[in-house]
């Protein structure tokens, strides 16, 4: 696939759940686009790991539970002393076990909804005030086509996604004002470890509905996102850009 070159340089990325998946492909876009990164997770071994596969001096990384909003007002504070965040990419969350909802352990239910939502509220509750600020800013929310159609067997991932679609229409239209842009991506299922937290079954029946036939490629993902966080996007925000292989169109 033709990459497109974008100009992230003077610019600086903070990316939830970046030593993997979507997020390490999105991180090491942007390194390569000029820009400075820096990645949030909870997987010490994925942060080295992938801090050792990207090797840039651009790029640092903090273990943060975005869940925990002390933990991420406190990791802000100390970015914002030496440089302003431009762009914030709400990529971590976890899938949580397949289950019915009669049948989901409520503890499960709740740590899903608090990374996937109220990760997403902290991270832009903490790092829009410094975009206000300086009066630029790029903020993308990963949610998915699941916070659209409902996926069985998945209620707590659906109502999270569901809400940083919610949140993601809010807050674009409380910073319209402002050189700010807010947006929400809906990828379908694409080649990554989340699926190995899913069953077979469950795979293949969402797989079934893309009538692509074929699960995203990490950089067909990547490729949006870049230009969601670019400054070409001057116009759109509030808004929900699907990535599904034409499985939800609207």
């Amino acid at each position: 696939m033709n990459k497109i070159n974008y100009d992230f340089k003077n610019r600086t990325a903070v990316v939830t759940g970046g030593a993997q998946g979507f997020g390490l492909d999105i991180a090491k876009r942007f390194l390569d686009s000029g820009g400075k990164v820096i990645i949030w997770d909870i997987d010490q071994k994925m942060i080295e790991k992938a801090s050792n596969q990207l090797n840039s001096p651009n790029l640092s990384s903090n273990i943060v539970d975005v869940s925990n909003y002390n933990e991420v007002e406190k990791n802000v504070s100390e970015i914002t002393k030496n440089t302003n965040i431009d762009i914030l990419i709400n990529n971590a969350g976890i899938t949580g076990p397949t289950a019915t909802l009669w049948e989901y352990d409520i503890d499960m239910w709740k740590k899903v909804v608090e990374i996937n939502l109220m990760g997403t509220f902290n991270c832009c509750r903490a790092i829009v005030p410094n975009m206000i600020k300086n009066n630029y800013g790029r903020i993308v929310n990963v949610a998915s086509v699941a916070g659209k159609d409902g996926n069985a067997n998945a209620s707590a991932y659906s109502v999270g996604k569901a809400g940083a679609i919610g949140l993601t229409k809010s807050l674009g239209k409380e910073l319209a004002d402002k050189n700010i842009a807010v947006n929400a991506v809906t990828p379908a299922g694409a080649k990554t470890r989340i699926l190995d937290q899913m069953t077979k079954e469950h795979v293949q029946r969402m797989l079934s509905k893309v009538p692509r036939g074929r699960f995203l490629e990490v950089e067909e993902f990547t490729s949006l996102i870049c230009w969601l966080s670019s400054e070409e996007n001057t116009f759109s925000t509030a808004a929900v850009f699907d990535i599904s292989g034409g499985r939800s169109t609207y």
